[in-house]
């Protein structure tokens, strides 16, 4: 196959934790040719996709990634796209997924450009709000600071549009803090933020289950420092081994099929306590921490689908 990757600067990769590089690494490995390119290098000439793409290979040395000489190729005539741009999902990234959106018909894209531009990674959880924890979208700081008392006096607060954990404050009633919070978070009123009842058992660890096409590959427990209530692996959380319950299997099987219906192919659903905190979609991590835990190449999986996918 031809893969791309559309993506951050190959540079910012880390090679024993990115997802990124595991799927490039798994798709060597595999016989495959594959190339990076970023979000500006997509170019469109009629109806026609372009990417100024590099040819990149990686290694579990020093260097970790080589990148050969820029090449112009057409989207169409490629096997698959992977679109793993970290958020924000901005104007540029919107921009990026209406490009691709114009080779779709002709190449897989993982994930889907509509279902990208569908699914907010915050907003688009409410699709199944009976698995959620009591939680409101609003940028009435007043509104805010009565539903923190009305779900007992403890929330947690975050951005729209934010990943990896930034932005996402703890809000208790009586921190002489809260207001000063909330004005940052909804800059004064101006930007909805999501709230949503704290949840105790973070202290266990956010479930993080990675699915392909609907259906788990399996899952990874992040567990939060003692200082920090996030549990993102780059903030510091560790990663511990863990399995599915009967009843986080039964909400992903829930949740899977409407996801693979809308493209997403590969998502990482967030757990906490059994309730469902957050579904990643443009660039979920964890594959490589899962990998290890379950002692095979799990990357190798998500390549040996797309050869499915593109045969």
């Amino acid at each position: 196959m031809r893969l791309l990757f559309v993506m951050d600067p190959a540079e910012t990769m880390t090679a024993d934790k990115d997802t990124s590089f595991a799927f490039i690494r798994g798709a060597q490995a595999l016989g495959h040719q594959v190339w990076h390119a970023t979000p500006r290098d997509i170019e469109l000439e009629g109806r026609t996709v372009l990417a100024e793409a590099r040819p990149i290979r990686v290694s579990e040395s020093a260097p970790y990634v080589s990148l050969g000489a820029p090449e112009r190729l057409r989207v169409a005539e490629l096997s698959a796209v992977f679109i793993r741009k970290d958020p924000p999902f901005d104007v540029d990234y919107l921009h990026l997924t209406q490009l691709l959106d114009l080779a779709r018909e002709h190449t897989l894209i993982i994930n889907d450009p509509r279902g990208l531009q569908a699914a907010n990674e915050k907003l688009f959880t409410f699709q199944f709000a009976e698995h959620m924890p009591t939680t409101i979208v609003s940028c009435h700081r007043d509104r805010i600071h009565e539903f923190v008392k009305q779900v007992g006096g403890r929330a947690v607060i975050k951005p729209l549009d934010g990943a990896g954990g930034m932005g996402v404050l703890a809000l208790s009633q009586d921190d002489p803090n809260a207001r000063a919070i909330v004005d940052v978070i909804t800059r004064e009123g101006r930007e909805l933020a999501l709230v949503q009842a704290f949840q105790p058992a973070v202290r266990e660890g956010d479930k993080r289950v990675i699915l392909l096409d609907g259906a788990p590959l399996g899952a990874i427990l992040r567990v939060p420092r003692a200082d920090d209530i996030r549990a993102n692996i780059h903030v510091g959380g560790r990663v511990e081994p863990t399995e599915l319950t009967p009843e986080e299997s039964a909400l992903v099987a829930t949740v899977g099929p409407r996801l693979a219906a809308l493209g997403l192919y590969f998502v990482g659903l967030d757990l906490i306590g059994g309730r469902l905190i957050e579904v990643n979609v443009t660039s979920p991590t964890g594959i490589q921490e899962l990998a290890r835990h379950l002692g095979r190449p799990v990357e190798q999986d998500v390549i040996r689908w797309v050869e499915q996918r593109t045969s």
